[in-house]
């Protein structure tokens, strides 16, 4: 039996299953602070609810962003241990790109919309797309006020003037089932900007330095 894993820490923590033909399962928490804490408890869950195992999967597609570091890279590492133990195939897809298929499939659009993303900072993450779903360019990162004015979904869709009704979170069982379809990305996660903490790269000291004498201190 076909069992595909979807996973995505691009914003929330989402997971979700498919047959392959239908979107069995999909669970999401609201927390972008406890991706590493929450994300393999929730795909268990739904694994259970199926009477299923992780050992059942037999792909995983993850979501690769763009996303925040941290978050980001605890979805795609989590993905790529899971496929590496279960020797399983994994496919690596652009976030956007699967909240616009499954905007697609529940809204119809006359011509281009957008796909954004809260990228914190006062800034969104945005693609645009033609009214198939098929994405003409992008992604980008930037301030709200700097995203064109097309029609607007997703889960930054709020932060943008020109906002309209449409999907706000994604579902990572729509990811799972048409992961295989959309545009492989690798599995190089997705930041478009560097990571808030960072590795100093100036040399320190480990000599002990001169003591300082005050005069007329004993």
């Amino acid at each position: 039996m076909t069992l595909i894993l979807g996973i995505d820490t691009s914003t929330d923590v989402c997971a979700g299953l498919s047959d392959g033909a239908s979107v069995l399962r999909s669970g999401l928490i609201a927390d972008r602070r406890a991706h590493a804490e929450k994300l393999m408890p929730l795909v268990v869950e739904l694994l259970a609810d199926l009477g299923r195992t992780p050992a059942d999967l037999t792909a995983v597609v993850v979501g690769v962003g763009p996303g925040p570091f941290t978050g980001l890279r605890v979805g795609v590492a989590a993905a790529e241990v899971l496929a590496m133990a279960l020797g399983i195939p994994i496919r690596g897809v652009g976030s956007l790109d699967a909240v616009a298929s499954q905007a697609v499939t529940e809204t119809r659009f006359a011509g281009e919309f957008l796909v954004a993303a809260d990228a914190r900072r006062k800034e969104v993450y945005w693609a645009r797309y033609a009214a198939d779903g098929t994405r003409l360019d992008g992604p980008f990162v930037t301030a709200p006020d700097a995203v064109p004015a097309l029609p607007t979904i997703g889960t930054g869709a709020d932060l943008v003037a020109s906002a309209v009704e449409g999907p706000r979170t994604l579902d990572a069982g729509h990811l799972a089932l048409v992961g295989g379809r959309l545009p492989e990305q690798g599995l190089e996660p997705l930041y478009l900007r560097r990571p808030d903490a960072e590795v100093s790269t100036t040399r320190k000291s480990t000599l002990l330095q001169p003591r300082l004498t005050l005069r007329g201190v004993k």
